[in-house]
């Protein structure tokens, strides 16, 4: 009796000092890169938009440095930084460059079907959700590309986007361009805009 006298409180406080269990991630968090990416990294989490330049930061730290990646801010020094680190964490920065210079282009054009033309389906769009196919797309049009997309888009300059592994990130996460392999040796690949938050 006296036993269990003694371990009823030392089990009430062994269950009391539990760690709490781990956030669940962000709903509106930016999706895992489709396929094998051009350079794999060393990070297997996805972070939210909004730790994204943090957690960056974290990777790189722990990472080998990669050439020229001095630094995972969010506003690297010059437009040939962010060439270098999208060549070393994604590869092909001319193509995420024509990307990004089309889908600006029709986005603050307001021209929907130059828009479409640049987006991945499925979309990933605010709150967990999905847009399937370009119908669907033009149907939802103005809640998905909503002024404050239209703002970070008319606002970003190529030079200062951030980079990660997930991507290239548009504004504070409104919009991330990601890559998508064509082939097993990623020898062909596919940049597209994956998330419009």
């Amino acid at each position: 009796m006296r036993k269990i006298a003694f371990l009823i409180p030392a089990l009430l406080l062994a269950a009391c000092s539990q760690p709490a269990p781990p956030a669940e991630p962000a709903a509106d968090a930016p999706p895992p890169m489709t396929g094998a990416t051009p350079a794999e990294s060393a990070a297997s989490t996805t972070p939210d938009a909004a730790a994204a330049p943090q957690a960056a930061d974290a990777t790189a730290a722990a990472a080998p440095a990669a050439p020229n990646d001095a630094s995972a801010t969010a506003e690297p020094a010059a437009e040939g930084d962010v060439h270098a680190r999208i060549d070393a964490v994604l590869g092909d920065s001319a193509q995420y460059e024509k990307v990004f210079n089309a889908f600006k282009t029709a986005v603050v054009g307001g021209d929907r079907a130059a828009v479409v033309e640049e987006v991945r389906f499925p979309l990933n769009i605010a709150g967990g959700k999905k847009i399937t196919g370009p119908g669907e797309f033009q149907r939802n049009y103005e809640k998905i590309i909503t002024p404050a997309v239209v703002k970070a888009m008319s606002e970003q300059e190529f030079g200062k986007v951030f980079v990660n592994q997930q991507g290239v990130m548009i504004g504070d996460g409104q919009v991330w361009l990601t890559g998508e392999c064509l082939d097993k040796a990623c020898a062909r690949s596919e940049v597209k805009v994956g998330t419009i938050q």
